[in-house]
């Protein structure tokens, strides 16, 4: 990634903590960061703190000293890839609507022409205030993209919307809005995810050891890169991708129904779901037959084969990438899976291959279509998702 600025504007509330763990997390990921804070804002954390995270000077006074040749705010602006205001009290967000400008923080962003953020925090009689939600909306009218505030337990000891989104949400947004490329820009995706659970009865059931990180990864790039997405997910313990339409199943009748009916509107269909093979062929304890001393038997039956179905119904120019596990023989076995379900291409990996495989945060594809393979190297879940992604452009074309 070319290396990108984040101007992080830091008005004056008690979030302005999460500011700092924010700043630290936009620094690691590889941004360079400039802090601006208005004055009420040093009241709650000073400027060294934002300096010691970003290593870059934290600017507060419009009309310091310590200054180059240029207009501060206008270099800040010019050298802007993104503004966030987090958090954005009231009054800045009244600021900002209206364009004043009488400090740093409000001057800085009425020169900036970047992408805006902006993620509102405060007592929530304040955020609901209908003074507030107009500003709010004029904002959005603007082109200003509008963080939802968290609901819960503020400061004040209020219960209700107004908290600081976490870090880590910030993070997703920041990087949603300008970390890549928007190549996938007016693509439809759909991708699904995870396992899916079979019920033998109330209590157990049938399923994989699928987390759907890699589901979930691609997902949020294909989002991140512009893409209209739609995840498809069985159960799992992860937090939904931002900016996507998530579709939570169980079964993998379920994921099956879910996707058919979705499947004739998108350009993209990756399936990197671990869908359970086979289903109880009735859901009763009475299927689970067990003589004296015998070891269980269940009567099983198939589950539908979403990818075969996906195969057969593809429309023109929709491109189909199937996910394969194998534990020996995994390209010829991925091959056969291409030419069988009428595929365009199939991600392959291998569970005997360190890093890859179900739970990690790593993976080891093999990129088959009826071309060629492109092997790709040990990767982080995310760079592997982008490589996949990359893979499926350059050969849609």
């Amino acid at each position: 990634m070319k290396k990108k600025t984040v101007v992080l504007g830091v008005s004056g509330g008690i979030a302005c903590y999460k500011s700092a763990a924010l700043a630290s997390k936009l620094t690691q990921r590889g941004y360079d960061v400039e802090v601006v804070l208005t004055k009420n804002a040093t009241e709650f954390i000073g400027p060294h703190t934002f300096e010691s995270l970003t290593h870059n000077r934290a600017m507060v006074d419009t009309f310091d000293r310590n200054f180059q040749s240029h207009v501060e705010h206008v270099a800040l602006a010019d050298k802007a890839d993104v503004l966030l205001v987090a958090p954005a009290t009231a009054n800045i967000i009244a600021k900002a609507a209206h364009g004043i400008a009488d400090d740093m923080l409000s001057t800085t962003i009425l020169a900036c022409g970047c992408p805006k953020l902006i993620a509102p925090a405060m007592n929530t009689r304040m955020y609901e205030n209908p003074v507030t939600q107009d500003n709010l909306q004029t904002l959005r009218k603007y082109g200003w993209h509008v963080i939802e505030p968290a609901t819960g337990r503020l400061a004040c000891g209020a219960v209700g919307a107004g908290k600081m989104p976490e870090p880590e949400d910030l993070l997703e947004a920041v990087d949603h809005a300008v970390r890549y490329d928007k190549d996938l820009e007016g693509l439809r995706v759909l991708v699904t995810a995870g396992p899916t659970q079979e019920a033998l009865d109330p209590v157990r059931f049938l399923s994989n050891h699928s987390t759907g990180k890699m589901g979930y990864e691609i997902a949020r790039a294909a989002a991140a890169r512009g893409a209209m997405v739609t995840l498809v997910s069985g159960p799992t313990a992860l937090k939904k991708p931002a900016y996507v339409e998530a579709v939570d199943v169980v079964s993998a009748k379920d994921m099956f129904e879910a996707v058919t009916q979705r499947a004739g509107e998108q350009d993209i269909i990756i399936k990197a779901a671990a869908v359970a093979d086979y289903r109880p062929q009735t859901v009763s304890t009475s299927k689970i037959k067990k003589a004296e001393g015998e070891t269980p038997i269940l009567d099983l039956e198939r589950t539908d084969d979403i990818l075969l179905w996906l195969g057969k119904h593809k429309k023109p120019g929709q491109f189909l990438c199937g996910f394969s596990m194998e534990t020996e023989n995994l390209l010829e076995n991925s091959r056969k899976k291409l030419q069988k379900k009428n595929l365009d291409m199939v991600a392959a990996n291998s569970l005997a291959q360190p890093g890859a495989g179900f739970g990690g945060s790593t993976n080891v594809l093999a990129i088959i279509t009826s071309r060629d393979v492109e092997q790709l190297p040990l990767l982080s879940k995310e760079e592997a998702a982008h490589r996949l992604l990359d893979q499926i452009l350059s050969h849609r074309s």
